[in-house]
Protein backbone atom coordinates (compact mmCIF):
# COMPACT_ATOMS: atom_id res chain seq x y z
CA UNK A 1 0.00 0.00 0.00
CA UNK A 2 1.20 3.53 -0.11
CA UNK A 3 0.31 6.85 1.32
CA UNK A 4 -0.73 9.77 -0.71
CA UNK A 5 0.09 13.09 -0.31
CA UNK A 6 -2.54 15.30 -1.96
CA UNK A 7 -1.59 19.36 -2.45
CA UNK A 8 -3.71 22.07 -3.99
CA UNK A 9 -2.62 23.32 -7.45
CA UNK A 10 -2.11 26.78 -6.46
CA UNK A 11 1.22 24.69 -4.34
CA UNK A 12 1.54 23.09 -8.02
CA UNK A 13 4.56 25.53 -9.03
CA UNK A 14 6.14 24.14 -5.93
CA UNK A 15 6.18 20.52 -7.06
CA UNK A 16 6.89 20.31 -10.64
CA UNK A 17 3.30 20.54 -11.48
CA UNK A 18 2.53 17.62 -9.32
CA UNK A 19 -0.23 17.86 -7.26
CA UNK A 20 -0.49 14.22 -5.55
CA UNK A 21 2.50 11.85 -4.41
CA UNK A 22 2.42 8.38 -3.27
CA UNK A 23 4.88 7.43 -0.92
CA UNK A 24 5.59 3.91 -0.05
CA UNK A 25 3.43 3.24 3.67
CA UNK A 26 6.28 1.92 5.33
CA UNK A 27 8.12 5.25 5.29
CA UNK A 28 5.39 6.88 6.65
CA UNK A 29 4.38 6.75 10.71
CA UNK A 30 3.37 10.49 11.01
CA UNK A 31 1.96 13.63 9.02
CA UNK A 32 5.69 14.45 9.78
CA UNK A 33 7.39 11.94 7.78
CA UNK A 34 5.31 12.27 4.69
CA UNK A 35 5.83 16.36 4.61
CA UNK A 36 9.45 15.58 5.28
CA UNK A 37 9.16 13.01 2.11
CA UNK A 38 7.30 15.75 -0.35
CA UNK A 39 9.73 18.34 0.91
CA UNK A 40 13.03 16.20 0.37
CA UNK A 41 11.58 15.78 -3.48
CA UNK A 42 10.59 19.54 -3.66
CA UNK A 43 12.39 21.96 -1.12
CA UNK A 44 10.38 25.01 -2.09
CA UNK A 45 7.41 23.03 -1.43
CA UNK A 46 8.43 21.90 2.21
CA UNK A 47 9.68 25.63 2.91
CA UNK A 48 5.67 27.25 1.90
CA UNK A 49 4.28 24.41 4.07
CA UNK A 50 6.34 24.44 7.15
CA UNK A 51 8.75 27.39 8.82
CA UNK A 52 12.19 27.71 9.56
CA UNK A 53 11.42 25.18 12.74
CA UNK A 54 9.74 22.38 11.44
CA UNK A 55 5.91 24.07 12.30
CA UNK A 56 3.09 24.41 10.11
CA UNK A 57 2.21 27.53 8.65
CA UNK A 58 -0.80 29.39 9.70
CA UNK A 59 -2.46 29.54 6.44
CA UNK A 60 -1.63 25.56 5.99
CA UNK A 61 -4.09 22.97 7.60
CA UNK A 62 -3.21 19.23 7.06
CA UNK A 63 -5.42 16.68 7.20
CA UNK A 64 -4.99 12.93 7.67
CA UNK A 65 -7.61 10.48 7.36
CA UNK A 66 -10.48 13.32 7.44
CA UNK A 67 -9.02 14.89 10.49
CA UNK A 68 -7.26 18.08 11.49
CA UNK A 69 -3.96 17.14 12.98
CA UNK A 70 -3.93 20.49 14.81
CA UNK A 71 -6.66 18.88 16.60
CA UNK A 72 -5.15 15.80 17.44
CA UNK A 73 -1.17 15.43 17.91
CA UNK A 74 -0.19 17.95 15.07
CA UNK A 75 2.23 16.57 12.65
CA UNK A 76 3.05 13.46 15.07
CA UNK A 77 -1.10 12.21 14.51
CA UNK A 78 -0.56 8.65 12.91
CA UNK A 79 -1.11 7.79 9.60
CA UNK A 80 -1.86 4.25 8.63
CA UNK A 81 -1.36 2.28 5.49
CA UNK A 82 -3.30 3.52 2.63
CA UNK A 83 -4.00 7.22 4.07
CA UNK A 84 -4.78 10.02 2.86
CA UNK A 85 -2.90 12.96 3.72
CA UNK A 86 -4.54 16.22 2.42
CA UNK A 87 -3.10 19.93 2.98
CA UNK A 88 -5.41 22.63 2.08
CA UNK A 89 -3.92 26.25 2.24
CA UNK A 90 -6.64 28.96 4.12
CA UNK A 91 -7.49 31.69 2.11
CA UNK A 92 -7.77 35.15 3.67
CA UNK A 93 -9.44 37.81 1.77
CA UNK A 94 -11.73 41.12 1.85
Amino acid sequence: MTVTVVVPSVLAEASGGKTEFELPDDAVTCARDALDAVARQFPVLGRRLRDERGALRRHVNVYVGGEDVRRGDGLETRVAPGAEVLVIQSIAGG
